[in-house]
């Protein structure tokens, strides 16, 4: 839904516009496109109803209205939180009496296993000859984001005084401005120190920055950028995977139970608030193992002793 018709919905429809200037706008502590979708969400269901005011739908119209959406189940419990939050609003101002959404289920979730890395794609993955400060830089980023399992938004705004390198830690900061220290190991601090030492200031050129990636324009480097330079690295080495900077913190959280480590310690190393986040990677552990046991008779014979 283009602006224009986000315009003519808010024409016909004094409430909803109102709801979009005042409670969004200030009730929501959120970027511009969380916005602009929330609002485009009602205005969409404003559209499937236009000889209906939204105010006055029942339950068994919102219902219909989220069954017949040819969308994923996340889009769907999206719209259907947007809808109710709307709905929420309109109590709140004593516009209506009862929410329509009241009783409505989530949509279920599908629980989608993340995609990772085996050791032998990551080492051909962190395999650079590094010729040019942007190889330095790019080998760095890639060996600091398997070393530490951190965000690539966490990486990106990684500065000068986040680095601990002699005590082989780096500040991060995640989501919600929450700060974490996490070890970093030698081969991530050896391409650090590298970057830092030879490619740095050479990409700064005459400018200054506290921030440690830097990019062509001698500015902080943007997700999209890396992003982009990854996949072109993908494509030279021939890794098949959908492949992302998600796909490194992945592979480090799945390696790391493999490899039997704590599952709390996971965890505190990525960030999570909530150890149900984490617990993903056990269903990726679990999936490997049963991968491996059907894959060797001799596993089957033993296992009947």
């Amino acid at each position: 839904m283009n602006c224009k018709e986000l315009e003519e919905v808010y024409k016909t429809n004094h409430e909803l516009a109102q709801y979009i200037n005042e409670y969004l706008n200030t009730e929501y502590n959120t970027s511009k496109n969380t916005i602009t979708s929330y609002a485009t969400d009602i205005c969409l269901l404003a559209k499937y109803y236009p000889h209906k005011n939204i105010k006055n739908l029942k339950k068994e119209d919102i219902q219909e209205y989220l069954r017949l959406q040819n969308k994923s189940s996340k889009t769907k419990a999206r719209y259907l939180t947007s809808i109710n939050n709307y709905y929420k609003y309109l109590i709140y101002n004593n516009v209506i009496n009862i929410n329509p959404c009241d009783g409505i289920k989530m949509p279920k979730l599908e629980k989608k296993l993340p995609d990772y890395l085996t050791i032998e794609e990551v080492n051909n993955l962190l395999d650079i000859r590094s010729s040019s400060a942007y190889d330095l830089r790019n080998k760095a980023m890639l060996e600091v984001l398997y070393a530490t399992g951190m965000r690539i938004s966490e990486l990106c705004n990684l500065t000068m005084s986040n680095l601990f390198l002699e005590d082989a830690l780096i500040k991060v900061f995640g989501k919600g401005s929450k700060e974490r220290l996490v070890p970093i190991n030698d081969i991530a601090i050896n391409a650090l120190e590298e970057y830092l030492k030879f490619g740095r200031n050479e990409l700064l050129g005459t400018k200054d920055s506290e921030y440690v990636f830097i990019s062509s324009r001698h500015t902080k480097i943007t997700r999209q950028a890396f992003f982009k330079y990854l996949k072109k690295l993908c494509v030279e080495k021939g890794i098949k995977k959908n492949i992302s900077p998600h796909i490194l913190r992945h592979s480090f959280a799945t390696h790391l139970l493999n490899n039997g480590a704590d599952l709390r310690v996971v965890q505190e190393l990525l960030g999570h608030s909530d150890i149900s986040t984490t617990q993903i990677y056990t269903h990726l552990s679990n999936e490997k193992l049963e991968q491996e046991y059907d894959k060797h008779p001799l596993m089957h014979e033993k296992s009947h002793h």
